[in-house]
């Protein structure tokens, strides 16, 4: 299992979406399904960054609400970076 590491931007960023528990919740799940480095749903449409996020991956939590994180398998850590709607993150 991976150790969870939030970023301050994540933290942030999660306090803007605290009034919407459904997608909080879908949040967590995915948050749960990756830290137990167990593949994520197509849906979710995982996939790898370049640019100012090379090594980092991003995920669809709902529709246009998407989680990038990197996992550090050295450290045995997930570090959430942003999350947020895609306006929002890039």
């Amino acid at each position: 299992m991976l150790e969870i590491v939030p970023t301050k931007s994540f933290k942030k960023d999660l306090k803007k979406y605290q009034h919407k528990k459904d997608i909080v919740e879908e949040l967590y799940d995915v948050i749960s399904t990756l830290s137990n480095e167990e593949p994520l749903h197509p849906s979710k449409k995982d996939h790898s960054l370049v640019g100012n996020y090379v090594n980092y991956r991003e995920c669809h939590v709902k529709n246009d609400v998407l989680l990038i994180y990197q996992v550090d398998k050295k450290t045995c850590s997930l570090y959430l970076a942003r999350f947020g709607s895609h306006s929002e993150v890039f």
